[in-house]
């Protein structure tokens, strides 16, 4: 009697884990991979070292060609910059922002990936800073 109570006990509690197990996909930075196939960005700010924008107006996002052209204050410091991207709801950017970037280069724009929540489209955006007169 004692065997078939626990052989019971066991079959209910792999049940119950299995049944609760979700199998969602995931991508390799343990985020969710939806069926959203948008990929863009919709917003973009440039951050100083107080952590204040230092864009002197609206940034231009052009989704076609894919850039980003921002002015920056006259006297910014390019090389402390802290960009924050607004992108489609499920995509991610590429590669991460983990802290202040150098924007100093200004004829070599940073590059920047944005990935759909499918993880099937992916769109390079260069940008362009240009530093106010």
């Amino acid at each position: 009697m004692k065997r078939y109570i626990i052989a019971f006990l066991l079959g209910i509690g792999i049940v119950s884990w299995s049944s609760c197990k979700k199998d969602l996909p995931v991508d390799e930075d343990g985020l969710l991979i939806t069926d959203r196939a948008e990929c863009y960005v919709s917003n973009f700010d440039l951050l100083g070292t107080d952590f204040q924008t230092v864009r002197t107006k609206n940034p231009v996002i052009d989704t076609v060609a894919c850039t980003i052209s921002v002015q920056v204050f006259y006297g910014t410091d390019l090389k402390n910059l802290w960009p924050q991207f607004t992108l489609v709801t499920d995509a991610k950017l590429d590669p991460k922002i983990t802290g202040k970037t150098d924007f100093s280069d200004l004829a070599n724009p940073r590059q920047y990936t944005v990935i759909s929540g499918n993880r099937q489209v992916r769109k390079t955006y260069k940008v362009l800073i240009s530093v106010q007169q």
